[in-house]
């Protein structure tokens, strides 16, 4: 065989993933791409949806404003491409799955799917958290504490870019008992070690709410809050997983003569 035919060898594989790997986000993008065209007759309705937690609590004659020439049609237009992305998100990490499956050994599948599907769920429940729950309070707080002579009358575009913050920091900060957990099973540390670190947890908590949410105190708390507890969960979790693993080998031992 000749050097440039085992060069040639030798490339077929990574050429092989890259094409494959292009394959797959075309593919993404198309799904989205279809998921967007199919939403956005809808768009402006979905931007009254999330806009609904503000005007509910606007006092009487209030309303939200346009205080650019294309916010109308960029808010709704924006808004309804981040929830493209936000519906597609199963299939684009089904994509990164298949993707990286055939590296994977059979116990580590066997691990990680089920820890896909949580990480995907968690991501909902955290943005779902910050609507129905966050939402109300820190608009509550927001729109009853200026003067009485200020009229409310928040700008839409700025509105959004705050809210798509909230829903992001909240998606984000719900996937902590997976990263506790992936922590805890891979040996990287131990549940020991992680609950001695409780008190840095909680400052880090009320640190990460500080960036990644606007600069108050109420929307600050209501995601340390919850980052905590879910930190606890990665920790319950960790623990029943080391008990599954230590039974196998206090049984061998048990075993051996």
């Amino acid at each position: 065989m000749s050097q440039s035919e085992q060069s040639g060898g030798g490339h077929a594989p990574l050429i092989d993933h890259l094409i494959e790997l292009r394959t797959r986000l075309l593919r993404t993008v198309v799904v989205i791409l279809v998921t967007f065209l199919a939403l956005y007759a809808f768009s402006n309705d979905i931007y009254r949806f999330v806009a609904d937690p503000l005007m509910a609590l606007l006092p009487s004659g209030s309303q939200m404003i346009a205080t650019e020439v294309a916010s109308p049609f960029l808010a709704p237009f924006k808004l309804t491409l981040v929830v493209a992305v936000f519906v597609a998100i199963p299939y684009v990490l089904y994509q990164a799955w298949a993707f990286i499956a055939p590296g994977l050994y059979d116990n580590e599948k066997a691990l990680a799917l089920p820890l896909l599907a949580s990480s995907i769920a968690l991501f909902y429940a955290g943005a779902a958290f910050a609507y129905y729950a966050v939402f109300p309070l820190l608009f509550s707080f927001f729109t009853s504490t200026g003067p009485a002579e200020i009229a409310i009358m928040t700008d839409i575009s700025q509105y959004l870019n705050f809210v798509l913050k909230i829903f992001l920091a909240f998606g984000i900060a719900f996937q902590i008992p997976i990263a506790t957990f992936l922590l805890i099973f891979s040996g990287a540390t131990t549940v020991e070690s992680l609950s001695r670190k409780r008190p840095y947890v909680l400052l880090g908590c009320f640190v990460i709410g500080m960036l990644l949410t606007p600069p108050d105190v109420i929307s600050q708390t209501l995601l340390a809050g919850p980052m905590y507890l879910l930190y606890e969960v990665g920790l319950l979790f960790g623990r029943l997983v080391r008990r599954r693993q230590h039974e196998p080998e206090e049984a061998g031992k048990a075993d051996e003569p």
